[in-house]
């Protein structure tokens, strides 16, 4: 059986990749390349979307090989999603970074209108933690190592 190499990215398909974009940025990642109007025979292929054509963003934290890829697709048009999904909900809930002040990054996010979903929670002593809810609904998880 083959066997996987390393871990490369995580894909998210978006409405409007540069608001997605700037969220991440704020949180202080890079933007690693970007394809615009990628269409044809490959993306067909691969994603199974017949006569489709997308915009790509990718997007990488410091010190760090896995990447989050933004897709936002010009054709066909995109389905509604569930913006509103819960942690409870089946599917990807959540992307978590490791943040050095969660208090600060929390606030920071609030000022651009990204609310928490519940409260700054902490864990044994050891990680303080919340979720918040980003742009088109993403649900991100900032934790802040307190040892």
């Amino acid at each position: 059986m083959a066997r996987i190499l390393r871990f490369d990215h995580v894909g998210i398909t978006v409405a409007d990749i540069e608001e997605v974009a700037r969220f991440f940025v704020s949180l202080g990642l890079r933007v690693e390349g970007r394809a615009d109007g990628l269409e044809g025979d490959f993306l067909e292929t691969v994603s199974g979307v017949p006569n489709s054509r997308t915009n790509i963003v990718m997007l990488k934290a410091p010190d760090c090989e896995v990447g989050i890829e933004l897709s936002s697709f010009e054709k066909p048009e995109h389905g509604p999603g569930q913006p509103n999904a819960m942690a409870n909900e089946l599917g990807l809930r959540s992307l978590a970074f490791e943040v050095d002040d969660i208090v600060a990054t929390v606030a920071e996010l609030g000022e651009q209108g990204f609310e928490l979903i519940g409260g700054i929670g902490e864990y044994v002593g050891e990680w303080k933690m919340a979720y918040i809810r980003g742009p088109e609904g993403l649900i991100v998880a900032l934790a802040q190592r307190l040892s």
